[in-house]
C-alpha cells in the first residue's frame, strides 16, 4: 500500500477540508449562543491511504470514516496511530471481532440491533481494549427498506441494553443516514428533528446528558448543524468522486 502523494493533491484536499470547515463553523456562528461543537468525519472510503495520509499532514485532520471492514483494517496498519477512525458501515457480527482488534476505532457509528451490541461487546472483551469502545445507535428515521437502522420505537430498549449489560461498550450517540429528499416543514429535516427526539427519550430515560447525534453529509450536513448535529460525514465534498464499489473491499 503506497502512501506516497503529490503535493498537488495535498494542496486540493486541505483546500477541500478548510472550505467544508469553514461551511460548518459559519453554519455553527449562526446558532449563536447556543451553537454546540461539531466534529468532520472526513469519509475515505475507497480512497487511497496517501489521500488520508496527506489529510494528516497538510491540513491536520484526525477522524476519517471507514464503510467496509477489510479496508479499515488495511488502512489502521499503514497510517498514524493517532487517527480516530469512525466505521460507518453495516457491521456484519462475524466482523465484529476484527473491528474491535483495531485500537484507534473511536467509535462504531452503525450498531443497530440489542444481538449487534451484545456480539461487539463480547468481541470487545475477548479483545482486551483499553477502554470501552465507543458505539452509536443507528436509527431508520425515514423508515425506508433501504437503510438500515432501528425503528426509532425501539432505540430506548436498545440503549437500556447496552447501557446494563455491555459493560466494555459506551453509548456514546445515536446516527441516521435520512431520506435523500425530505419533505422540509418550516425548514426542519423530519428526519433530523425524529433522531433529536430519540435522544430526548433516552437521556431522560437513562439520566445521560451527553449523548452524540451523528447525522449530515456532504449534501445537507449544513441544515444538519442548525439541527444540532455534532457528527458530520463528509466524503466526495473533500476527496472527490469514489470509484466503483469493490466486492472484495468488504
Amino acid at each position: 500500500m503506497s502512501l506516497a502523494y503529490t503535493a498537488e493533491r495535498a494542496q486540493e484536499i486541505a483546500d477541500n477540508l478548510v472550505g467544508v470547515k469553514a461551511k460548518l463553523d459559519e453554519t455553527l456562528q449562526s446558532k449563536g449562543a447556543s451553537a454546540q461543537k461539531a466534529r468532520l468525519v472526513a469519509v475515505s472510503k475507497f480512497k487511497p491511504a496517501s489521500d488520508i495520509l496527506a489529510a494528516y499532514e497538510k491540513a491536520g485532520h484526525r477522524n476519517f470514516g471507514e464503510n467496509y471492514v477489510q479496508e479499515l483494517e488495511e488502512k489502521s496498519k499503514e497510517l498514524p496511530r493517532d487517527i480516530q477512525w469512525h466505521f460507518i458501515g453495516s457491521l456484519q457480527s462475524n466482523k465484529c471481532k476484527v473491528v474491535a482488534a483495531i485500537p484507534n476505532v473511536f467509535v462504531v457509528e452503525t450498531v443497530d440491533s440489542a444481538k449487534k451490541a451484545t456480539t461487539l461487546d463480547k468481541a470487545c472483551a475477548a479483545a482486551a481494549r483499553a477502554e470501552p469502545l465507543r458505539i452509536f445507535l443507528q436509527v431508520n428515521t425515514s423508515g425506508e427498506e433501504s437503510k438500515s437502522g432501528m425503528l426509532p420505537s425501539e432505540v430506548l430498549e436498545v440503549a437500556q441494553q447496552v447501557v446494563s449489560t455491555c459493560s466494555h461498550l459506551k453509548l456514546a450517540g445515536l446516527m441516521t443516514i435520512g431520506s435523500p429528499n425530505p419533505d422540509l416543514e418550516n425548514g426542519e429535516n423530519p428526519d433530523f428533528k425524529a433522531l433529536n427526539e430519540c435522544r430526548a427519550i433516552i437521556q431522560n430515560a437513562l439520566k445521560i446528558n451527553d449523548l452524540e447525534l451523528s447525522m449530515g453529509m456532504s449534501d445537507d450536513f449544513q441544515r444538519a448543524l442548525l439541527q444540532g448535529s455534532t457528527n458530520i460525514r463528509v466524503g466526495s465534498t473533500i476527496f472527490g468522486s469514489r470509484p466503483p464499489f469493490n466486492k472484495t473491499a468488504a
